[in-house]
């Protein structure tokens, strides 16, 4: 057994011992960390929190984790409510920076880092220091004397993204048929009749910002719009337009509006649109700003026309986006994405098992022991499975289709990853809900 792999099991049978020991859980979390064994880090972070809520330590390796892994959402939303409470340690505001930094927010970054390094001179991460051009003795802070750097000194290449032609059809989404229905209104009848919708003064285009857990299909809806009118999609990130010099973000999303217009039909998604129209409000720099107004600017057409751009964006934190873009005209349909019914969820596990050696399946059945699964946990429902059959396999050398029983093996092993989601969502739903954005949200929980 390797050296890291026998500490780390010393760990565990302490713990076996000792369940409520927070320091040493705390240990083995690190120690994960350290190995890059990210998802079991998660776990005894989750259950250091389960034990001590305000554990900080625990908040900021949760954060981190998280980041680490990609979920920057997810991150940010523990780091600023830890900054928040002013009693975060040092690490968690080098973290926030990095966070700052990802969604271009140069300026924000640099006062967190500053912050940071003011409580804890030990807390320099040299690589952060570079891109934030924050020397040891810097008091002045970023680069070029604490000004942002322009873009017109430092020009960034032009940002081109690839136009897709999706084959994806709203017959391989499964479920989401209100959804479809009001996508199929807004966007889809517009360009199939438009002569109809021209007699009543309907331009073709507009906006519908998708909500809801993760894992729901939000980005699979979008490309199968895109398929359904045979349009052009172009999927957008956020380092498709994000970067550190002033300018150069604006600039980008400029030339991806642009793109879109001269595709047109076209349309224009948005992933994590939170991350690029964030909260002014919540925001102290003018950088992040300046994007957001741009991107206002682009949706109202103000240098060009619109007609024929479709623009579809997805969050999972709809709470962070900026109220202006839910304006007339802008995001006009904020559309909630809940996890599949049960009609759904057969369907989507049909559709997982198609093209997979299987014998009779009750998806029905399965259906109901997958309550609150998403899109996503469904599809690992359905890989668990197919493992389990490798393995048999590979031990008996004799393959074996999947059976019901397998799959309800598999989903028994699993917890509904909306559930976080939900926990989040419930109190803006009840308490941050001006002009009922969230009412379907409510309404899923059965709580009006």
């Amino acid at each position: 057994m390797p050296f890291g792999d026998e500490a780390i099991q010393s760990l565990r049978e302490a713990l076996q011992l000792s369940p409520d020991n927070v320091p040493l859980r705390l240990h083995l979390a690190a120690s994960l960390m350290g190995l890059s064994r990210l998802d079991e880090a998660e776990k005894e972070f989750r259950e250091v929190l389960s034990r001590a809520a305000d554990q900080a330590d625990a908040r900021v390796g949760l954060a981190d984790c998280y980041y680490r892994q990609g979920k920057a959402t997810q991150a940010l939303v523990i780091v600023e409510d830890l900054v928040k409470r002013r009693a975060a340690p040092a690490k968690a505001y080098v973290l926030y920076a990095r966070l700052l930094l990802k969604n271009g927010d140069v300026a924000d970054a640099v006062a967190q880092y500053k912050l940071a390094l003011e409580m804890d001179p030990e807390a320099r991460d040299a690589e952060l220091s570079q891109r934030l051009g924050v020397g040891p003795d810097d008091a002045g802070g970023e680069v070029s004397e604490g000004r942002v750097r322009s873009s017109w000194q430092e020009s960034a290449p032009e940002a081109v993204t690839e136009i897709e032609r999706p084959t994806l059809r709203f017959r391989d989404v499964g479920g989401m048929d209100e959804l479809k229905d009001e996508i199929g209104l807004k966007i889809i009848y517009p360009l199939q009749h438009p002569e109809i919708y021209r007699a009543y003064g309907k331009t073709i285009g507009g906006g519908i910002l998708l909500y809801g857990p993760p894992g729901c299909g939000k980005t699979y809806l979008a490309r199968a719009t895109a398929g359904e009118i045979d349009a052009g999609f172009l999927a957008v990130g956020i380092n498709d337009v994000l970067e550190m010099w002033m300018g150069n973000s604006e600039r980008n999303l400029h030339q991806l509006f642009e793109q879109s217009r001269e595709h047109k039909p076209c349309v224009l998604f948005f992933d994590e649109v939170d991350a690029l129209g964030g909260r002014r409000s919540d925001m102290q720099g003018g950088t992040a700003r300046q994007l957001i107004n741009q991107f206002l600017a682009e949706m109202d057409g103000v240098s060009s026309s619109n007609e024929g751009v479709l623009v579809l964006a997805a969050t999972n934190a709809p709470w962070h986006v900026d109220p202006a873009f839910r304006r007339p005209g802008r995001f006009d349909r904020v559309l909630f994405v809940p996890p599949p019914d049960q009609p759904a969820r057969a369907e989507i596990l049909r559709l997982h098992c198609r093209e997979k050696p299987v014998e009779s399946i009750d998806f029905d059945h399965l259906s109901k022991k997958t309550d609150g699964f998403s899109g996503a946990d469904l599809k690992a429902v359905v890989d668990l499975a197919v493992e389990g059959k490798l393995r048999e396999a590979l031990r008996t050398r004799v393959p074996q289709p999947l059976a019901t029983k397998d799959l309800l093996a598999a989903a028994k092993t699993m917890k509904p990853t909306t559930r976080e989601w939900f926990s989040t969502a419930r109190n803006y739903a009840l308490y941050s809900n001006q002009g009922g954005v969230y009412d379907d949200v409510l309404k899923y929980l059965k709580l009006t």
